[in-house]
């Protein structure tokens, strides 16, 4: 067995959430913390690497919803942190269209593909809360889509942009417009710009001994006394209370077994919970042959299997002269892809481009491929609740377990899937932590209070009224007050609670 350490706080994962509950637990004075962070990095599923020259975000790569009344928190933070950013303008994508031929499809049957799929999305909505309510007027679902065109105009209405039917929190509150992070120190910088706020850096890197890498917590005991976590290299950890910054896909897998198990509402809301896997494939090439300037940095390939390396974006906005692209795929077509090889991919991959741009286009020279559904830390990109979810399927997977604790992206009931909604959670977790916590205080308190009378009774007793002489001092005082007498005296201490 590996070396033990107690704390009052462990915090799992040093992800978004996981760094801003530890940020509010330091800025209210619960410095007795540790993190354990299975990886060898910060940052969770904000990851950087360098890739042909440039500085490429593997997963979280824009800031979702700016430009509203409100202030997205994850934008101001890059705006104090002069974060170089692009806007993104998808509306254009849905008019470059390419079929297998190379031919772009024209403006009037793309507009109409996509709105015919708007309206099967409403009617698959109606569809489905008529059969949970029982009362069920449509006979059956509205037919899936099966040309190649409304093919990807699904995919990019469902798997890209994240589309609901219902207004999504993220643009009615903070702004409908997006921003592709093109900083060369990364999207992760905001969050080294975070810890060291309360974490000892140095040159900037995270020196504090209360950040612990390469720690992969496996067992995690809890009971009414605390906590106790071990980690696979045979280190112990106990603390009073446990935040759990893990993504839900952690959470469905088995690399933490709980002891004992989590009882069944919250098994239940963990599960009910789908992940996303989102995948970017990045591709370097010795120069351009796609189409570049206003409306061209989005395109489409149709294919009639959809997601088919549907949706592809060029660097060119983010970094002029790089001349790499970008597709994305998701869910089975990235597990599929993470299964083979790259050189699989990239074969693929050229085989798309050829379709649209013709076949003497130059190969990559290089291909990077993401890895999120392989990753154990992480087992998916982002929280996707069903349509029909309900607020008690978001109280139940954010509520507390005895001591342990959850946060994340998804346990946000308004910005699940968002970092925003992660950075959030954070600091709603340490919220409810910290008053727990000041609860507990009180309580013990109390205790204390109840245990002092209980011995100062036999003195009672024996001295009677000969220790209070003055009867103004004895007028309507029951003995279960003298301890307070003594307390707002000032001669009996009680530890402050926690404010």
């Amino acid at each position: 067995m590996g070396s033990s350490t107690f704390c009052s706080v462990i915090v799992v994962g040093a992800g978004i959430s996981g760094i801003s509950a530890a940020k509010l637990l330091a800025e209210n004075g619960v410095d007795d913390f540790v993190i354990l962070e299975a990886s060898d990095r910060i940052g969770g599923r904000i990851r950087k690497e360098d890739f042909g020259g440039v500085s490429v975000e593997l997963g979280a790569g824009w800031i979702q919803g700016v430009g509203g009344k409100e202030s997205n928190p994850v934008w101001e933070l890059a705006q104090k942190s002069a974060l170089r950013t692009c806007f993104s303008d998808y509306s254009n994508a849905r008019y470059n269209i390419y079929d297998q031929s190379g031919k772009i499809f024209p403006s009037g049957l793309a507009a109409e593909s996509y709105d015919k799929a708007v309206d099967s999305a409403i009617q698959k909505l109606r569809y489905q809360e008529e059969i949970l309510s029982g009362h069920s007027t449509m006979s059956e679902p509205p037919p899936a889509p099966k040309t190649p065109i409304d093919l990807a105009i699904d995919f990019i209405l469902h798997d890209f942009e994240m589309a609901e039917v219902e207004p999504i929190s993220t643009y009615t509150e903070f702004g409908e417009q997006e921003f592709l992070v093109a900083d060369e120190r990364g999207y992760e910088f905001l969050l080294y710009k975070m810890a060291e706020s309360f974490l000892f850096t140095s040159e900037g890197k995270i020196l504090d001994s209360r950040l612990k890498l390469n720690k992969v917590v496996r067992e995690l005991q809890h009971s009414r006394n605390g906590v106790t976590v071990k980690t696979e290299d045979g280190c112990v950890y106990e603390a009073n209370y446990i935040i759990l910054s893990v993504s839900v896909g952690v959470l469905q897998s088995d690399l933490i077994s709980f002891r004992p198990p989590l009882p069944v509402w919250k098994k239940e809301a963990i599960e009910k919970c789908d992940v996303i896997v989102y995948t970017k494939i990045f591709l370097k090439f010795p120069y351009k042959f796609w189409p570049c300037g206003p409306g061209t940095e989005f395109f489409i390939y149709a294919h009639e299997r959809r997601g088919y390396f549907t949706f592809w974006q060029h660097m060119e906005n983010a970094y002029p002269g790089s001349n790499i692209l970008v597709v994305t795929l998701t869910n089975e077509e990235s597990k599929r892809v993470e299964a083979q090889t790259d050189e699989e991919t990239l074969k693929e991959a050229m085989g798309v481009l050829r379709d649209m741009f013709g076949s003497d286009i130059p190969d990559a020279s290089k291909i990077l491929v993401p890895r999120w559904w392989n990753n154990r830390f992480q087992r998916g990109s982002y929280s996707n609740y069903p349509i029909v979810s309900t607020h008690q399927d978001f109280a139940n997977i954010r509520a507390p377990v005895g001591p342990v604790f959850f946060t994340g992206e998804h346990t946000s009931e308004r910005f699940n899937g968002y970092v925003h909604g992660g950075y959030l959670s954070g600091i709603d977790t340490s919220k409810a932590l910290l008053e727990e916590m000041r609860k507990e205080k009180e309580r013990q308190m109390e205790s204390e209070l109840e245990s002092q009378t209980f011995l100062l009774e036999p003195l009672l007793a024996l001295t009677g009224s000969l220790t209070l002489t003055q009867p103004d001092a004895v007028s309507g005082i029951h003995k279960w007050d003298v301890p307070r007498q003594l307390f707002l005296s000032g001669k009996l201490v009680i530890p402050e609670a926690i404010k």
